[in-house]
């Protein structure tokens, strides 16, 4: 056995997964499973049973708010609090939000209390995984960085758009709705025990004076764009990133079904495209780590998505409606969407203090699209139609291309880890 694991590690270390951390990425998985489970049927679930479409938009929308906010906080209260107490935090508000989303709001169809508690239920995922996150960036070594956030986002997106899809696709038949909603509280708390429990890595918070002292470092999340305006640069092109990924899934299926495409087909197609976002999400950390993090995320992620996004939306007319190319166009899409991964090693390097400052810009930036995605259609849609819209999410991400140009690394940091000959050392030991 002792044998066994040592060879684990051995390959771990490889890979790039930080040997000490190993348990929490194990955990995150699972706890994203749980949490991703109802994404694909919750909307019509509650249509179904009588809600209005506005209603279900502003639920959601309200989910939206309170994630991004979360995912704010989430790098400063791990940096002044300690990441694993913010992950603790970050569980006890994901399951009283659950328990009263389902047991007083859905069970009885109360939309004030599904509002007021799926909300308090959206600031659960992002103070438990993202605290993970900047966990990885002050423990990991800085030339495996790339591939250790690539690895997270793996266990993330793996977890909530892939496992969480197809668990579910199993329980609402054998177990029922409601029901499976209720599993997955089981599920958050097996990934919390291996994320907390079994994870014996210690991380202390920064700071240990006083409340006021740790006030600060909560308003340092807002200020650290004031003295390091590369961070905000960091934080637009990580809301550019996924903006396009929450709002495809609302206009781009009636879409589809003009060009002969069935609801089951389209959602083949973008379980399909996630299924190669998690494969490429490591890929791409190991191309950050040699080609340069800045390069990697300018041209697969920036340009690349730019021209997926518009071959993706273009495919049933030049396909002619055939399944094989449309899917292809948006696998291409999917997997180049993961050329943004190596922002989670750049944006906190651009620091060599407050890097839970960087993280929380960064952390703000990935929950902020979960709104305005679905806001962006709302806004446009009816103006510019389908095709419109195409060619501004596509605008973005050439804009978020030329962003990136200006996100430069400081002289004392390689901007491509892996072809300096550096001493190796920790983000937290160069703190």
């Amino acid at each position: 056995m002792p044998r066994l694991l040592k060879m684990c590690n051995v390959l771990a270390d490889k890979a790039g997964i930080p040997i000490r951390l190993g348990w929490g990425y194990v955990g995150i998985l699972i706890f994203m499973m749980g949490d991703g489970l109802e994404q694909g049927w919750l909307s019509p679930y509650l249509l179904e049973h009588g809600l209005s479409m506005q209603q279900s938009a502003l639920l959601f929308t309200s989910y939206g708010v309170t994630i991004a906010i979360s995912s704010w906080f989430s790098g400063v209260l791990a940096q002044g609090y300690g990441a694993k107490r913010t992950m603790a935090l970050g569980l006890v508000l994901y399951v009283v939000g659950t328990v009263g989303f389902i047991g007083y709001g859905m069970t009885g169809l109360n939309y004030p209390v599904m509002l007021v508690t799926y909300a308090v239920r959206g600031f659960g995922y992002p103070l438990f995984a993202y605290s993970f996150l900047v966990w990885i960036t002050y423990r990991c070594p800085a030339q495996k960085l790339g591939r250790a956030v690539g690895w997270f986002w793996f266990v993330f997106t793996g977890g909530l758009n892939v496992l969480g899809a197809y668990y579910s696709s199993w329980a609402i038949v054998t177990l029922g709705y409601l029901n499976t909603m209720w599993s997955s509280l089981f599920w958050v708390g097996v990934g919390a025990f291996f994320a907390l429990g079994l994870n014996k890595d210690k991380f202390a918070p920064r700071v240990r004076e006083s409340a006021g002292a740790r006030a600060k470092e909560l308003v340092k999340g807002l200020t650290i764009v004031g003295q390091e305006p590369k961070v905000l640069l960091g934080g637009i092109v990580r809301v550019i990133n996924t903006t396009a990924q929450f709002a495809f899934p609302v206009f781009l299926p009636s879409y589809m079904a003009i060009h002969g495409f069935s609801t089951t087909e389209w959602l083949q197609i973008w379980g399909t495209i996630f299924t190669a976002n998690i494969l490429f999400n490591l890929i791409f950390g190991f191309v950050g780590d040699r080609l340069g993090w800045r390069n990697t995320i300018m041209w697969f992620g920036g340009v690349g998505c730019g021209l997926a996004t518009l071959a993706f939306f273009y495919s049933p007319q030049w396909g002619g409606g055939n399944y094989w190319y449309v899917l292809a166009a948006g696998v291409l899409w999917g997997a180049l969407l993961a050329g943004y991964v190596p922002l989670s090693a750049l944006v906190p390097s651009l620091v060599s203090k407050d890097k839970g400052a960087a993280m929380a810009i960064l952390n703000l930036g990935a929950g902020l699209p979960v709104f305005l995605g679905p806001a962006l259609v709302g806004l446009l849609i009816g103006t510019i139609g389908g095709e419109g819209l195409i060619w501004v999410l596509a605008g973005l991400y050439f804009l978020s291309a030329v962003l990136t140009r200006f996100i430069s690394l400081p002289q004392t940091q390689p901007a491509q880890p892996i072809a300096q000959n550096t001493s190796i050392r920790t983000v937290a030991e160069i703190y």
